[in-house]
């Protein structure tokens, strides 16, 4: 296993990362209460943080959907969240170009899950120096990982990551399969749990995607069990009314409760 340095956290040496916050930046403010909330609470946990947020959300559903930002004043956000609290974040990248600019405010570059293919968009991520995080893609087998991080290596990415973030099963349905897991972390990368995009009903809501947020406490209490490196989760202090994954994002308010026992369940399941 190749630990990763994401800034000044590690992922892979020990200890389960939390890469937390909103799906999309709909403002400095919530950015902020969302960055204290976490990095309070993973302090007071003992868990390593990285707060991730996107500053375009490119592949919504509908064309009127709310996108975010944009690159300019979401980067500034993004330097400023860390700045103010001292911890390491990230966000994706959707075209080769962002890949330079976005790398200089952030510390953890970030490829969606669609676009995990796409060997320009690695390229141009893996030259940035920037350890690079990649969303399995929801048509891939965890057998046919292995090729992604192979083209990162051989760009010289300076860390590799593999997301789990479920598979395709039918129309507007995911499933995960845990089994995958130990493939992925078969490939020599530190492996994160997708919690919230796990539940996704792609396009279930119409113009929207759906969600089921009470599967996400069971399929990661499965993910922690089974073995992990890092958990990845969208949280938001008003989920009916975020602006982007309203059905799926976690409610900062219950993320202190859910945190504590996954960490339990990640140490037990180590203990020999």
């Amino acid at each position: 296993m190749q630990a990763v340095a994401v800034g000044e956290v590690v992922i892979g040496a020990g200890a389960l990362g939390i890469i937390a916050g909103p799906c999309v930046i709909e403002s400095l403010e919530l950015c902020q209460r969302v960055a204290e909330h976490m990095t309070r609470l993973c302090e007071r946990l003992g868990a390593p943080y990285i707060f991730k947020a996107s500053f375009d959300k490119a592949n919504r559903t509908a064309h009127e959907s709310f996108r975010g930002r944009g690159l300019e004043e979401g980067l500034e956000v993004l330097a400023r969240i860390r700045r103010e609290f001292g911890v390491p974040v990230t966000t994706d990248i959707h075209e080769s170009w962002q890949a330079e600019p976005v790398a200089q405010a952030v510390d953890l570059l970030q490829i969606p899950a669609f676009l995990c293919r796409q060997t320009d968009l690695l390229a141009a991520a893996a030259r940035t120096g920037k350890p690079v995080n990649v969303k399995k893609g929801q048509f891939l087998a965890p057998w046919d990982a292995g090729n992604i991080v192979d083209k990162l290596r051989a760009f010289g990415a300076s860390g590799v990551l593999l997301t789990e973030r479920g598979t395709s099963f039918g129309y507007n349905t995911l499933v995960v399969d845990m089994a995958g897991l130990p493939i992925l972390r078969g490939f020599g990368a530190p492996v994160v749990f997708d919690a919230t995009h796990s539940v996704q009903r792609p396009g279930g809501a119409g113009k929207q995607s759906g969600g089921d947020r009470a599967s996400i406490e069971p399929l990661a209490r499965a993910a922690v069990a089974v073995g992990v490196d890092a958990l990845f989760m969208e949280v938001h202090p008003d989920t009916e009314r975020a602006l982007s994954d309203a059905a799926t994002q976690y409610p900062l308010a219950q993320v202190e409760p859910l945190l504590t026992r996954l960490l339990r369940i990640w140490a037990a399941a180590r203990e020999p």
